[in-house]
């Protein structure tokens, strides 16, 4: 029987949402072992004073199988 368990994480990319979520599952993963899945519970931007995107931000759910 396998037990996991749940963080949330923040993380950013100035390119993309597809960039933040690829960065945090990869910190993650370098992290934690037995990453198995992962739900992006909030998006965000952060945007200049010209109206342009400058960081594009995600709140994500990581799950992992904890070891014996």
């Amino acid at each position: 029987m396998a037990v996991s368990k749940i963080v949330t994480l923040k993380a950013s990319s100035p390119l993309s949402f597809d960039e933040a979520i690829k960065a945090g599952v990869a910190r993650a993963h370098k992290t934690l072992k037995h990453v198995t899945g992962a739900w992006v519970k909030n998006q965000e931007v952060l945007i200049d004073d010209g109206g342009r995107i400058t960081e594009y931000r995600v709140e994500m759910k990581v799950t992992f199988i904890l070891e014996d």
